[in-house]
């Protein structure tokens, strides 16, 4: 039942549904997947399970005809029962948890495919193997995150024991996650070669982003500035950081800083906006703006200084260059954030 054999048959106009993946910055890493499937089933309906929260992300996407809503708390059984009026043919499992099987199970979808895991594989009909060159990712410690990225010394026991003479030399260089995704694509028959990851934002939208926050009259280049990130310490960098960068890239580009994150994020933010002292070189938007506004606002920034979080992948997605005669050209962004970052930022 669960061999990693070609998929069955399918109607010339199959109904795939993608059970979607839970965060922001998962979500994006998962469009090239979903554009190859489009590539491979142009007439097929695809219908994404994506949790409520992300739904807008999905809004004009060209590879997904219908969004199904996952509400928080939701229970499976549910889910199971929604998915079921759908009469699908087949489920794309992405996510790993046990949970994301047994939903597709419930609503008993002919085909179920996704990766092989811990007490789901009897909720597939088709389990895929991890590809050759997958790396099994391991959450660090604060402390070890720290001593990988240079704030905390590495101490000499370590270093004789790790065999590094630097506190990066033994991060290892892993494989992007949009490829995970790719591979389980190209078990339905996707091409697996990697695109940009892409969303769908209207000049509409973006125009409307422009006049609601005030950024219609404004003629230097907009920055934008995400400090915040989810699990806390363990994915941000050092405030005092943030606002020395800041401050010594505002100096070189005359930069307007536009800055994005959660409620929870605004005091990070607010301290920030105090230490520039100049109102009119930044406009705090945490916690005020929208999924899609945010995706609009993001359109509109040359440069996003940024934690590692969702914003920083929704920047990441392919887009048009930003037009205007007021911005500075790419080479001196380029050369004016090489000089800020290859100075020693304070400790």
């Amino acid at each position: 039942m669960n061999s990693p054999s070609a998929i069955g048959h399918l109607p010339p106009a199959p109904r795939i549904l993608i059970r979607g993946t839970n965060w922001l910055g998962d979500a994006v890493m998962t469009t090239p997947a979903l554009l190859r499937l489009r590539e491979k089933y142009p007439q097929a309906h695809i219908a994404l399970l994506t949790p409520d929260k992300l739904r807008d992300l999905w809004a004009n996407h060209p590879a997904v005809n219908e969004t199904i809503s996952l509400s928080a708390g939701e229970n499976v059984l549910a889910v199971g029962k929604k998915l079921r009026a759908g009469n699908f043919d087949l489920a794309l499992v992405l996510p790993n948890s046990p949970r994301s099987a047994i939903e597709t199970w419930l609503a008993g979808i002919p085909q179920r495919i996704g990766y092989a895991r811990s007490w789901r594989t009897f909720f597939l009909t088709q389990t895929v193997p991890p590809s050759a060159d997958a790396v099994n990712m391991q959450k660090l410690s604060v402390a070890e995150i720290k001593r990988r990225t240079g704030v905390a010394p590495v101490s000499n026991s370590h270093s004789r024991l790790s065999g590094t003479k630097s506190a990066t030399a033994a991060t290892p260089v892993l494989r992007h996650q949009i490829h995970e995704y790719l591979h389980l694509a190209a078990a339905l028959g996707a091409n697996s070669e990697p695109l940009t990851p892409q969303l769908f934002v209207t000049p509409e939208e973006i125009e409307a982003a422009k006049k609601e926050f005030g950024l219609e009259e404004i003629t230097q280049p907009i920055f934008g500035l995400n400090p915040g990130a989810e699990y806390g310490p363990a994915k941000r960098w050092p405030v005092e950081r943030f606002i020395a960068a800041v401050k010594a890239i505002q100096q070189r580009t005359n930069c307007i800083w536009l800055l994005f994150g959660g409620k929870n994020d605004a005091a990070i933010t607010n301290r920030i906006e105090s230490a520039i002292g100049n109102r009119q070189s930044a406009i705090n938007r945490a916690g005020q703006t929208s999924l899609r506004e945010l995706m609009a606002l993001l359109k509109l920034c040359r440069v996003l200084l940024t934690n590692d979080s969702g914003p920083m992948h929704v920047a990441g997605t392919d887009r048009p260059r930003p037009a205007g005669r007021h911005a500075p050209p790419p080479a001196e962004i380029r050369r004016a954030l090489f000089a800020v970052f290859s100075a020693r930022m304070p400790d």
